[in-house]
């Protein structure tokens, strides 16, 4: 009986020793105090939870045991998890917005700088146009200073060429000397314009016979011109000077001839001028200003 009792009471004490300790630990234990409220505003958290509490201590055992149960330990990383997981997905959503803020603002500067190279490129096309409207403005001024010179010497005519055919006494008809210096003297006007043919017959004689025979002789002339070279006869003016004595260097001396002879002048204005003006090729400016 002694024995039993002896042993009994060291199981008591192992089994009491857990509970007592258990107790303690619940006496010394106090409720921990609520956190302040700006500790539980959701708004000071990136994720929008509160932050995670200490973990709850189960009994003696949770204090001292060194063989924590799986169970356990997934109880107590489980919320540590799931804050890793919501900053991962936070940090994923931030770098989305930024690419996203990146590429708009990358946009954004693109279509600005297309922007102003369209307006420099306007600017310049701008610059060539009023540069090409001032040169065909000057192009222009040019022109119609030249027309105002043309026009207001348009009857200012100046000797060009002048030749002179001889006749024997008697004699109206043309020699093949005469007929070589007219046609070389028509070779000269050609397809020209702004030019007549002044014609002056002297003949030998006195009064009426002298200017008969001098008009026959400049006719002669006239007649050789149109048929054989096409010269209009509006560009020929002809006068039979009859015995009137002929110009000499010498303006205070006079002199006489025998027989017959006529004088040829070409005169000629700006005309001509004008015409190889007005003919020229246009330039750049002038093409662009082509209506198309």
């Amino acid at each position: 009986m002694k024995n039993r009792l002896l042993l009994a009471l060291p199981l008591a004490a192992v089994l009491a020793f857990p509970a007592l300790a258990q107790t303690t630990s619940s006496s010394q234990t106090q409720p921990s105090a609520p956190p302040p409220a700006s500790a539980t505003d959701s708004s000071a958290n990136a994720s929008g939870k509160a932050p995670l509490q200490a973990p709850s201590r189960e009994g003696f055992w949770g204090r001292v045991n060194p063989f924590a149960r799986k169970k356990y330990v997934q109880r107590q990383t489980e919320p540590i998890r799931d804050r890793v997981n919501e900053l991962d997905e936070l940090t994923s959503e931030n770098s989305k917005q930024i690419k996203d803020t990146d590429s708009r603002a990358q946009a954004g500067i693109k279509l600005a700088s297309d922007k102003a190279d369209q307006a420099d490129q306007h600017a310049i096309d701008a610059g060539n146009k009023a540069t090409a409207a001032q040169q065909s403005a000057q192009q222009a001024t040019t022109r119609i200073q030249t027309v105002e010179t043309v026009v207001g010497n348009i009857d200012q005519y100046k000797a060009s060429n002048q030749t002179e055919i001889r006749f024997r006494p008697g004699q109206t008809a043309l020699s093949k000397n005469a007929k070589d210096a007219l046609d070389e003297m028509a070779g000269t006007v050609k397809g020209q314009r702004g030019y007549i043919i002044e014609v002056q017959g002297f003949s030998s004689g006195k009064g009426q016979t002298a200017i008969a025979t001098s008009q026959k002789m400049a006719e002669s002339v006239v007649r050789y011109l149109v048929l054989n070279h096409e010269i209009p006869v509006y560009r020929i003016y002809l006068v039979g000077m009859g015995n009137a004595p002929a110009a000499t260097d010498d303006a205070t001396k006079t002199k006489r001839i025998s027989g017959g002879r006529v004088e040829i002048s070409l005169l000629k204005n700006d005309l001509e001028q004008l015409s190889s003006n007005s003919g020229a090729p246009m330039t750049s400016a002038d093409q662009q200003q082509q209506p198309k």
